[in-house]
């Protein structure tokens, strides 16, 4: 018979009821990887949006696996490595526990990135797997200003510190710099995928060029270890666990919809032009 206390304690999230069932743990990785999440954008990820998901997801009792589903085009490189490190953090604690990259439509750049961190990645047949290179983009508005009259009035200390203003012209030494920057990033990147993939990474393919491949040539070329989706996966690998999900938190303002418009709007352009080279 069950007691009044069990009724209650029942009703209340976070009583242990001593529940005994295994759990693999499910955290959502959605969008682009960003520091500053949009009220209007498609979905962002960063360290301080993920942060209580990841806690929670590696804290479950009878914990037999944590599984990231990723579906991301990339983004901030900083933010991308400050939640790799984060899953590593968290799973060196729970020695005995496999962390497994389930890639949806894409876990391109930065985004496979963060499938790199777990110890098997996964994808379905038509997901969009790689791009393990580096870019970033603007747009120079000099000859806008000049068109409608416009005086530039910059005023700076350091000889440096004025690079790549997109109302002066562009300058051939700020490029120069640039690209030694995008080198360094690259190479930080490919070792990065080399420490995590290592001797499963094909040898005859140049896989850092920054190209993206579908789920069974990734699957050939090693940089996942099988195609197949979260579900079917889990239920063949723990027939027993129950999938919890732990998704990160929205900011107040973004689950309100509220922010600077303009900033926002062009915040929310500039995802949508990242999603869009997967053609999503």
């Amino acid at each position: 018979m069950t007691s009044m206390t069990d009724k209650l304690t029942s009703r209340i999230p976070g009583i242990d009821r001593g529940d005994r069932t295994d759990v693999v743990a499910v955290v959502k990785l959605h969008g682009v990887i960003t520091p500053t999440p949009s009220p209007l954008a498609r979905g962002s990820i960063n360290l301080a949006a993920v942060e209580s998901a990841l806690t929670r997801a590696f804290d479950h009792d009878r914990l037999k696996a944590v599984a990231l589903l990723i579906n991301s085009p990339g983004g901030a490189p900083t933010q991308s490595g400050l939640v790799a490190e984060r899953i590593r953090q968290l799973a060196a604690k729970k020695k005995d526990v496999p962390v497994l990259a389930f890639c949806e439509d894409v876990a391109a750049s930065g985004g496979y990135w963060l499938a790199c961190a777990a110890d098997e990645i996964y994808a379905h047949r038509t997901s969009l797997v790689g791009s393990i290179g580096v870019i970033s983009g603007g747009f120079g508005f000099a000859g806008l200003l000049d068109r409608f009259g416009i005086e530039r009035r910059l005023h700076t200390a350091g000889e440096n510190k004025s690079r790549l203003d997109p109302f002066s012209p562009e300058k051939p030494e700020d490029v120069e710099w640039l690209e030694k920057m995008h080198a360094q990033l690259h190479e930080l990147f490919v070792s990065w995928v080399k420490e995590r993939r290592g001797d499963k990474l094909s040898p005859t393919e140049d896989l850092f060029t920054g190209d993206v491949w579908l789920g069974e040539k990734a699957k050939e070329l090693g940089l996942i270890d099988g195609v197949g989706n979260l579900r079917e996966l889990i239920a063949q690998r723990f027939p027993a666990a129950e999938i919890k999900m732990a998704e990160p938190k929205k900011p107040l303002l973004a689950r309100l919809g509220v922010g600077a418009p303009a900033a926002a709007i062009l915040d929310a352009v500039t995802q949508k032009a990242m999603w869009s080279r997967y053609g999503l």
